[in-house]
């Protein structure tokens, strides 16, 4: 009888530890999959290149709201009908195309990223603060109520062609249900504004 006993408790405490290194695999997993996720995250940057239009994609026409992710012919992370129209907006202006191209750039990884956890929301989180505080770095003036007015009609032209139908809607408004408390992240541009002409 004790015999049994010894087998039964054996083979629960085998089991137990069976269940356990399984359960371990897929955290470390977890783990590797999102701080892959977040180097990738850190390492996707605007290039100058992007700024001065030397590889504009077609037009996508009705593509561009068939899916939450649009069209990305050129595969700058950008959404093209988005990029298209910045370029369009401010054909003059390469400065405001750098920080608006790198605001599209953050609000798209919210809709195309592969892995969604705390992690990961929260690294596109600290580059979407980044790409804002970027945006401010192109007002110019003292006068603050005046300054937030200019900032907010930059976020916002970028933010309701980014985010146009109620698909993209959903999708961001899904993706923030994984922010955990945090801090905001780096603040610099992809692109120095200060060696732009205009």
């Amino acid at each position: 009888m004790t015999i049994k006993i010894l087998k039964w408790v054996g083979l629960i405490l085998l089991s137990a530890f069976v269940v356990l290194v399984i359960v371990r695999m897929f955290v470390l997993d977890a783990k590797e999959r999102t701080a892959e996720q977040v180097a990738k995250i850190h390492a996707t940057k605007l290039t100058l290149d992007d700024v001065m239009g030397k590889n504009l994609p077609p037009d996508p026409g009705g593509e561009a709201d068939k899916t939450i992710q649009g069209v990305d012919a050129n595969k700058n992370g950008i959404r093209d009908d988005v990029e298209l129209a910045i370029f369009k907006e401010y054909p003059n202006s390469a400065k405001t195309r750098a920080v608006l191209l790198q605001y599209a750039l953050a609000l798209q990884m919210e809709v195309t990223q592969s892995v969604v956890n705390e992690g990961t929301v929260g690294a596109i989180s600290n580059t979407e603060d980044g790409a804002f505080f970027c945006i401010t770095k192109i007002v110019p003036g003292n006068d603050k109520q005046k300054n937030m007015i200019t900032i907010k009609q930059y976020e916002n032209f970028v933010l309701d062609r980014q985010i146009n139908t109620d698909a993209r809607k959903k999708a961001r408004n899904d993706f923030y249900k994984n922010l955990g408390n945090g801090s905001v992240g780096n603040s610099n541009c992809d692109i120095d504004i200060n060696s732009l002409h205009n």
